[in-house]
């Protein structure tokens, strides 16, 4: 692979309700689709491959952690974004109502991997992390 092939993320995840998942993610995420059926749907997740598969026991269920003073589920997946398309997705989502796990904030500011970030939960409970970094090169910081 060349060093400007950036491999695709592919990632499967259960959700309780499709018709909800549908809504979020392409109405309030601003995700198209693509394939589905009545047991999945496949999302652009921002160029990535993401697939909602109806399994309602499975969603949703995560332990926290504590990250830099809050409660993290251990469980997430999200994106890490350009700091403008993050500041325009928290004020999306602010404008939504999405009730946040945590609220849209900076974190480790003025250190190693500075960064913004926010947690919230699709309608299933499976929780999201978007983030944005102001120096791209700290994103493995220690």
């Amino acid at each position: 692979m060349s060093d400007n092939e950036t491999p695709l993320f592919h990632l499967a995840f259960p959700v309780a309700n499709l018709d909800e998942t549908l809504s979020f993610y392409h109405d309030v995420l601003g995700c198209n689709t693509g394939r589905s059926s009545d047991q999945w749907i496949d999302f652009d997740f921002w160029g990535h491959q993401v697939v909602a598969h109806l399994s309602p026991d499975e969603a949703g269920k995560s332990s926290m952690n504590d990250v830099d003073g809050h409660a993290v589920p251990a469980k997430h997946f999200g994106l890490i974004l350009e700091w403008e398309q993050w500041e325009q997705l928290a004020e999306r989502l602010q404008e939504a109502d999405v009730d946040f796990i945590i609220e849209p904030y900076v974190r480790f500011e003025g250190e190693p991997g500075e960064q913004a970030t926010m947690f919230f939960t699709d309608p299933s409970g499976n929780a999201l992390e978007f983030k944005a970094f102001r120096n791209k090169e700290q994103i493995f910081a220690t």
